[in-house]
């Protein structure tokens, strides 16, 4: 699915895979998503591997292998990655990265319309197996979404992530193609 029916009044969302021309949209969405919620990301603006447009720009142009797609209604206002692993023992893995809804944007199922097209994506990638992801004890709802996806934690991480004094759990999932 591409679109959806907008609320009155506002233009039908657009789910679709980030092209190069979004580089700079994207990485000024994800530092304010990193900026909003650093207790649910590993990455913080001030390190992140793509915090630059040109970097997002080079992520985006890796191909299939590594993907980011967003929902624009009409701004960027959700997003989520897929990278496949690189490797040739572990290329049966790919990784869910980044899922972020704006609180504006919440509750309108664009999490679960994310993560449905990038476990696709996945589908698409051949000989792999499985989907992996982490998420904190500090996104509860965002637990819930995996889980009800089908996603299963396997490992909990104490001390898994911190944030000035604050250690956090960090539950490791996986879904099975």
């Amino acid at each position: 699915m591409t679109s959806a029916a907008g609320r009155a009044g506002e233009p039908a969302p657009v789910l679709r895979r980030l092209a190069p021309a979004d580089a700079e949209a994207f990485a000024a969405f994800r530092r304010a998503y990193l900026e909003d919620a650093p207790l649910a990301f590993g990455a913080s603006p001030e390190s992140d591997f793509l915090g630059s447009a040109d970097s997002v720009r080079r992520q985006i142009e890796l191909g299939d292998a590594s993907v980011i797609f967003g929902v624009f209604a009409p701004g960027l206002v959700a997003a989520v990655g897929l990278y496949r692993e690189r490797r040739p023992k572990t290329a049966h893995k790919a990784h869910v990265w980044g899922m972020y809804v704006t609180p504006a944007h919440r509750g309108r199922g664009y999490g679960r319309r994310l993560l449905e097209a990038a476990v696709a994506h996945a589908r698409t990638l051949a000989g792999v197996t499985v989907v992996h992801l982490s998420v904190t004890e500090a996104a509860p709802g965002a637990r819930r979404l995996y889980e009800s996806a089908g996603f299963e934690v396997w490992g909990s991480e104490p001390e898994g992530m911190r944030h000035g004094d604050r250690a956090l759990l960090e539950h490791h999932m996986i879904r099975r193609l």
